[in-house]
């Protein structure tokens, strides 16, 4: 199964097992993260709902991308400027896609209760 998953601006294409290197997230190497921007899902040719569902994912390292040199420069006027960038990245680790937001299972568990009483 695949899905393509929004994060950062960008799209990727993961399956399980796959690692994607994304703009920076939060966390720690080792924690787990919830892509739930889900935008299209599919097994082979067949399409799959993509209604509650989420990619999980594991950081494996937070990385520096390779660096931009910015040269400005104006014509006759002696005016040169030079800059170095290095983009934050996020190494991530698929580890499934598939399953409910939390969200979604707690408002499950808060109509059962419910349903019993009455």
């Amino acid at each position: 199964m695949f899905a393509i998953v929004r994060t950062g601006g960008k799209q990727y294409r993961v399956a399980a097992g796959d690692k994607i290197v994304v703009e920076k997230l939060d966390g720690e190497a080792g924690a787990s993260v919830t892509l739930s921007d889900v935008l299209f899902a599919g097994e082979g040719g067949d399409v799959k709902s993509t209604e509650g569902l989420t990619v999980a994912a594991e950081i494996v390292a937070q990385a520096k991308g390779e660096k931009v040199i910015v040269f400005k420069k104006r014509r006759r006027h002696n005016y040169r400027r030079r800059n170095g960038h290095r983009q934050q990245h996020t190494i991530l680790k698929i580890v499934s896609i598939g399953g409910e937001q939390k969200a979604s299972k707690k408002a499950a568990k808060a109509e059962a209760p419910a349903a019993a009483e009455a």
